[in-house]
């Protein structure tokens, strides 16, 4: 197997911002192709980005609302008719919301951004990671999952309370863990590895964008967080370092953590399952 990193093709979600821009840097910088979903542009005064961008060594992809199912089957297909293969997926786009709000579908956005997306991402591109040399799925989680002490999936489709990070973000980033670990089996029949992973605490706030965090936290977050590239390390070494060959593992801090709630894991895949079956899928946008 041809492992030259110049042969390697990444797709990153939320590839122009924060995390998944320091991410997509640091691959290109090391000779990666990257694939980008985003909603947002690139740094238009990032040299690299644009001239990778003129390479073709960065393709980007963009699409206005990764919750609105119309508009995210037109991508995948864009995407799929395109490219050749995906090496890793880095399901990655995301965020915090300041209020209860809802998709298109009528679930709470949390839920459908964070949780369904990533599922129906991995499902319409897993024809190409089949194809693909390392065949790993990386799925951006959080430690605010700890903080959940109430989880049914009638919770996650539709609060009746909403608090900031340790509400429905909490919730929605362990329902995205555990459905990580409930497929893992299943996609290694493909020989497709997946794991959760926890980037840790990254100063991504954005100037003149509501960040959906407690105050306290936005001011803890300007003071003492990391800066973006920290949480991208992590993305980076959940996918090619020490835990390279684990299976639906949740990665905290480095290493292979417990997640709560694991007698729900099955249930929340088979729920996921259902809404891309039957409304992904069938529905006629």
């Amino acid at each position: 197997m041809n492992m030259n990193p110049r042969e390697h093709i990444a797709l990153i979600t939320g590839a122009s911002a924060g995390i998944g821009l320091e991410l997509t840097r640091k691959l290109l910088s090391e000779d990666w192709q990257v694939v980008a979903l985003n909603r947002s542009d690139f740094p238009a005064d990032d040299m690299r980005i644009q001239n990778a961008v003129k390479s073709g060594s960065l393709r980007i992809y963009k699409i206005d609302d990764l919750a609105d199912y119309a508009s995210l089957r037109l991508t995948l297909e864009d995407i799929k008719s395109k490219e050749q293969r995906i090496d890793i997926l880095f399901n990655n786009a995301g965020g915090s919301f300041p209020k209860l709000s809802y998709s298109k579908q009528g679930r709470e956005k949390h839920y459908e951004l964070l949780t369904v997306v990533p599922y129906i991402i991995l499902m319409e591109l897993k024809e190409l990671l089949k194809i693909g040399r390392l065949k790993t799925v990386i799925n951006t989680s959080s430690s605010a999952l700890k903080f959940t002490k109430k989880f049914a999936i009638e919770i996650l489709e539709r609060p009746q309370t909403f608090r900031k990070l340790i509400g429905p973000y909490a919730t929605s980033k362990l329902a995205l863990s555990l459905w990580t670990q409930a497929i893992a089996s299943q996609l290694a029949k493909d020989d497709i590895k997946i794991r959760s992973v926890d980037p840790g605490g990254n100063n991504t706030l954005r100037k003149g964008k509501q960040s959906g965090l407690p105050l306290l936290v936005e001011i803890l977050m300007k003071l003492f967080f990391s800066p973006p590239t920290h949480g991208a390390n992590k993305l980076y070494e959940g996918a090619l370092g020490e835990h390279r060959n684990k299976n639906g593992v949740f990665l905290l801090k480095g290493q292979v953590a417990e997640l709560k709630f694991k007698d729900q894991a099955l249930k929340v895949l088979e729920r996921i399952q259902a809404i891309y079956e039957h409304e992904f899928l069938q529905h006629k946008f």
